[in-house]
């Protein structure tokens, strides 16, 4: 592992230093003098990923919408695409999440506090909403002053042990939904609503 990292290091260290601090003792910086410049990379190497999830999904989605003469740009909103990506955000990395067995479920107390919180009532109700009956499991929300609960039931008691394994965030990334929710909400659509 350690092998791995120094030879990141070494690869990418002409593009973080700047002539100046060479043998100075300074830590090297961005050169931000290379932003822009397309195809210069190490020995012919691209990198594909754009450093940021929340970026990378806005830009497939943009790259998709540029090109296509149909796309009707009175209704694009990428912005409300940013705005429900830091609700997944927030969901996913600052929410705390309780997990208690139900009767054929799970029961997940979701909290935090101010626009985490108003994150989570949106997160969960919407996907309770768009995903009942998928997987065969059925979901009941309820809004707290510091959150939502959401109940995961299933008919089948063999998958009573699956929404425990899933537990909250398993089950919100369930169906693959994401994807055309994305694309829904930046060509204007408002599922939250």
């Amino acid at each position: 592992m350690i092998r791995y990292a120094l030879a990141a290091a070494l690869v990418l260290a002409p593009l973080f230093a700047r002539a100046d601090d060479a043998g100075q003792g300074r830590v090297p910086v961005m050169d931000h003098s290379l932003h822009g410049t397309a195809g210069v990379s190490p020995e012919g190497a691209s990198p594909t990923e754009p450093g940021q999830g929340a970026f990378a999904a806005i830009q497939e989605i943009a790259a998709m919408l540029a090109p296509d003469e149909a796309t009707d740009w009175s209704t694009v909103d990428l912005e409300a695409l940013r705005q429900h990506l830091i609700d997944m955000d927030n969901v996913t990395l600052r929410a705390k999440v309780a997990a208690a067995p139900a009767d054929n479920g799970m029961i997940f107390t979701v909290t935090g506090d101010g626009e985490v919180r108003d994150s989570i009532v949106r997160m969960v109700t919407a996907h309770a909403a768009t995903m009942k009956g998928v997987g065969g499991f059925t979901y009941e929300t309820a809004e707290n002053a510091d959150g939502a609960t959401l109940i995961a039931r299933t008919d089948n008691p063999a998958d009573v042990e699956k929404l425990r394994g899933l537990g909250f965030i398993g089950v919100m990334s369930l169906g693959a939904h994401h994807q055309e929710h994305h694309i829904a909400i930046a060509l204007g659509d408002r599922p939250h609503d």
